[in-house]
Formats: structure tokens, C-alpha cells, sequence
């Protein structure tokens, strides 16, 4: 008689939540809060009920999957990994493309679990050297471009932290669509074209005469 073969050995609990959890971030971010119990477990390779035994309940099961997509270490050990060699561009695009997915999954996955406070509870529960750690590591990475910057260093990285966060808020990217190559010129030379840090004082004062002659023809009409 042929030998059956012997089934797999069932994973650990620990194990086994694991792996569901590591199987439903990705759902959590395509569905956001129209995420069924069903899809749940087709992402998970397993039935509906095994999802209630192993977590109690649905609710319960995001909040753990939340809490783990939520630890913002992988994030920040992405951006140190950047190499400090690349030009500029190349540097502000890898962090823009960093962040953007970033925040399209925090926004997801936030709405999955029905949040709605006005801050996350990653932010909230941050600890304080995490909060300067992208800051400085992002200052690291442009060092070796000082002298084109028009702004301190430590300035560049909430900047493109903010348009990072922008264009991945829901309404605000229907139209127009911007892609991270696009960002990043703009974020690298502005609307206008590019200045180097000895060309400020020419800048505010264009801008100067602008606002005189600007007030003056309100004053004429």
C-alpha cells in the first residue's frame, strides 16, 4: 500500500497569529475600513472561524495587525539605508517614495480599525528619541549637498514629511496626480527653478520689489 504522506505539523499559537497577521496588513491597507471577515481569511489562507479562535474576535485582530504595521522602525532603518553618495535628487525621491507608502498605509490602516482621534496612537506612544532619529538621519543623507541648500538642514526632512503626508491624504491626490519624480523637483527646485545658497539675498529681493510693486497697483485701483 502506498505510505500516506504525514500532514504538516500545526504552527505554534504565537506562530500561527503571527502569520495571520503578517497575511492581513496588506488587505488592511487595500480595503481600509470595507475590510470583511471574509477577505480576512482568504488573505490568510485559512477559514473564518480559525480567525475567532485564535483572536477572539475581529476587532482584536486588527488592533494587533495595526500595532505591528505601526512600529516605525523598518521606516526608519529604510531611510539610514539610503546611500549618502547618491545625488540629491536621487535621495529625496527614495525618501518621498519611503514616506508616501508610509503614510498610505498608516492612513489605511487606521481606517480599518476605525480611528478617528486626532492623534495615532504610534505617534502617541513614540518615544522621544524616535521623533529627532528621521530628522537627523535625513540632515546625515544631505549632508554632502550643504552648499546648494537654501534652508537648514534640519529643515528638509519635516518638508518633505509634509508633502509626503499631503499627497497621501484621500481627496487630496484625485487632481492633478503627482508622482515621486514630480515631487521631487519640486521639492529640489521649487515652481521656479533651482537657487544656490548665494543667490538668497537675490531671491528675497526680487521678492521684495514684487510685494512694493504688488501693494502699488492695489493703491491705484
Amino acid at each position: 500500500m502506498p505510505k500516506i504522506p504525514n500532514r504538516a505539523s500545526p504552527l505554534p499559537p504565537e506562530e500561527r497569529k503571527a502569520s495571520i497577521i503578517d497575511a492581513v496588513i496588506p488587505a488592511m491597507i487595500e480595503h481600509g475600513a470595507a475590510l470583511t471577515s471574509r477577505q480576512i481569511a482568504e488573505a490568510a489562507g485559512v477559514a473564518e472561524g480559525t480567525i475567532f479562535r485564535v483572536f477572539g474576535d475581529k476587532e482584536t485582530l486588527l488592533r494587533e495587525a495595526a500595532d505591528v504595521y505601526l512600529d516605525s522602525a523598518p521606516v526608519r532603518a529604510s531611510i539610514a539605508e539610503i546611500d549618502p553618495s547618491l545625488p540629491l535628487e536621487a535621495k529625496v525621491s527614495r525618501i518621498l517614495h519611503v514616506l508616501r507608502r508610509r503614510f498610505h498605509g498608516v492612513i489605511s490602516i487606521m481606517s480599518a480599525i476605525g480611528y478617528t482621534g486626532s492623534e495615532p496612537p504610534h505617534l502617541r506612544n513614540r518615544k522621544p528619541e524616535q521623533k529627532w532619529e528621521y530628522a537627523s538621519t535625513v540632515a546625515r543623507l544631505i549632508e554632502p549637498e550643504l552648499d546648494r541648500l537654501n534652508v537648514p538642514a534640519e529643515h528638509v526632512a519635516p518638508f518633505i514629511r509634509i508633502v509626503a503626508f499631503a499627497m497621501s491624504v484621500p481627496g487630496f491626490t484625485v487632481e492633478p496626480s503627482f508622482d515621486d519624480d514630480t515631487l521631487t523637483r519640486l521639492i529640489v527646485y521649487g515652481i521656479a527653478g533651482g537657487t544656490t545658497a548665494g543667490d538668497e539675498d537675490a531671491v528675497r529681493e526680487r521678492a521684495a520689489h514684487a510685494l512694493v510693486a504688488d501693494s502699488a497697483g492695489t493703491a491705484q485701483t
